[in-house]
This record gives structure tokens, sequence and C-alpha cells, in this order.
């Protein structure tokens, strides 16, 4: 089903879109690719909407910050002071996140208004981001394809083609809260803090002040990013966790994040080696801290400058592919 959301400044219709499939049922936006609802069961069989998001376009407009459901891209999480080398040139990028650069720049992937096509059982959002969109070379063909497989999974297809030299690393940034909690703006969601996740993740990313990656892959045991078993998100987490299959060609089971008191599951497959685990400490009003938990699954923060890092440079004549699957049960 597709609706009028809402209109732009400068006229441009935003609509929404509804997916429903096997007790699934996910609303979609053509600004940002936003995900804005996703409502499944809990363990009595009551629906309920488990991301965080407004229920108008004003909302979204006007709190970009927290990028609630959006497409991020080109690149997401940040590059240091905005800047990276590629063949033997310095690209200097938008900084919007102090010196450095984040999920994009200025106006990246999740403020655009992306052209949306049915496909079976989902959608297809596409836009050519032109050579030099936010500091980044190369003019790039995207296409997002979002679908709701017959157990009721979303999955999120990336694919991109470019015709000059550039980097490409892009994410889904839904904030899940398993208690089931209406998005809606002027009140704050029930906390997710309570949240258990488990992540095949033996490693992590350490960052500086700035949550810039020091470069080092560090052990996770004994500490507080060791959710290899199983722990409580708790608060206090902006960090790539390195999974430990690295990247693969097919979806990989990475991650289960359970609520104990709705029972709700959601489990994440990945293609992409790393998940930023975020407990949106910082995300602002209408929600409280801690209201979602964001499992960005992506290549690793500020690669473009860590050569040790798995490589998110696209060429000409490569076909860029990623692919998430998130799943849902209870229990």
């Amino acid at each position: 089903m597709n609706e009028l959301f809402g209109t732009l400044s400068d006229g441009t219709p935003v609509h929404r879109w509804t997916l429903e499939r096997a007790g699934t049922r996910v609303r979609m936006l053509s600004y940002g690719g936003i995900v804005q609802t996703v409502e499944v069961p809990d363990r009595e069989g009551r629906p309920g909407n488990v991301v965080l998001g407004f229920s108008g376009l004003d909302g979204y407009v006007a709190r970009p910050e927290p990028y609630l459901g959006a497409l991020i891209g080109r690149y997401a999480n940040r590059i240091a002071g905005a800047r990276f080398p590629l063949d033997g040139r310095v690209h200097t990028l938008a900084p919007n996140n102090g010196p450095n650069s984040l999920h994009g720049g200025e106006r990246g992937f999740d403020k655009r208004v992306w052209d949306v096509t049915p496909v079976p059982h989902g959608l297809r959002l596409g836009r050519v981001s032109a050579d030099g969109e936010e500091g980044f070379p190369g003019r790039l063909e995207m296409s997002v394809t979002c679908t709701l497989d017959e157990r009721g999974a979303l999955g999120i297809v990336y694919e991109a083609v470019t015709d000059a030299p550039t980097v490409l690393n892009p994410t889904n940034h839904s904030y899940w809260n398993l208690t089931g909690s209406e998005p809606r703006s002027g009140a704050a969601a029930g906390g997710a803090a309570g949240h258990e996740l488990r992540c095949a993740a033996s490693r992590f990313t350490p960052v500086d002040a700035e949550l810039i990656p020091t470069g080092e892959l560090r052990d996770v045991t004994g500490t507080r990013f060791d959710f290899r078993e199983g722990r409580r998100t708790g608060t206090g987490y902006d960090h790539n966790l390195v999974l430990d299959k690295g990247v693969t060609p097919a979806p990989v089971e990475v991650a289960e994040l359970y609520d104990p008191s709705s029972g709700r599951v959601l489990t994440v497959a990945t293609t992409e080696p790393g998940m930023q685990l975020y407990t949106a400490d910082l995300i602002g009003e209408p929600f409280a801290p801690g209201a979602g938990v964001a499992l960005e699954t992506q290549h690793f923060p500020d690669s473009p400058n860590r050569p040790g890092f798995p490589s998110t440079v696209l060429r000409p004549g490569e076909v860029f592919r990623s692919e998430t699957v998130y799943g849902f049960s209870v229990r």
C-alpha cells in the first residue's frame, strides 16, 4: 500500500509504503529510505511496533541527528578528519561530527528522497549519488531492495556501481525496542537497556575520545564487550564489534536480541564483517537515553584510513552487494 506521508519544504512529496507478510508489518518512507515501523507479535500474539520513529514527516526533518530507521550512506559511521586517501589523492568530505564525517556527511542518503518501485513482497529504492556529493568521488548508482520472506523476516540488499574509484559502506539505522513501544512524537519510548544481546564477535575496535578507531582489534575476553554468551545491553555503547565470520558471500546469523518482558526475539544475519552497537545514550528528545538499541551491520569505522581493516573501496566494473536479514520470533 502506498500513501502520501507529507511534503518537504521544497514541495517534494514523501510517500509511505506498507509491507505485510507472515505476521510482520513494515512501513517505509521514500524520504531517507526510513523504516518507520516494524510490527511483530509478542509471546501472547499481541502485535507491537519494535523500532523507534516519528509519527509524522516533520519529526524526521526537524530531528535528523538520531537517523531513526534511516538508510545510511555513502559511508556509515565515522571517517577521521573528514578525509581519506584513495589511489594517491586525498578526498575531503563534509565534516558534520566535530572534525569528522559521520553517516555520509551533512546531507547523506538519510536526507534524500528515493525512487521507490514495488517488487514481489517488497520495494526497491534507487537513486544516483552524483560525483562529488558530500565530497565522495564517483557517480554512484545505488539500489536498496527491502523484502519480507515467507517467515516474515525483513531482508535488505544493497547494490551499487560506480564510474570512478570510491568508498562505500551503507547500513540501516533502526533502533530496536522489542517491548513493542509505539514510536510517537512528544513522549519517551520504553527503555531497551534490559534487552539481552548475543553476538558472535571475539574482538572489537577500541576508539579514542572522538569515537575514531585506534586501529587495534582487541580481544573481548574479560571486557564488557563480550556478548558471545549473551548479556544485557545496558548503556554506554557506541562501538564496532568485529564479527568472527568476517565478510561472507551470503548472510550468516551473527546476533540475537531478546526482550524477556515480551518474549520477542530479533535475529541478525549479514554478509558484513562488523556490527556497530549503539545504545542510544545521546538519542535526545522525545526519547529517553537507552530507548532503543541500534545494531548497524557494516564495515568498520574509518576503514578508508585504516589499510589493516577490510576494504570499502569500490571500483568501476565491480558490483557492490551487501545483505542483512532481520528475523523475528518469540520464546
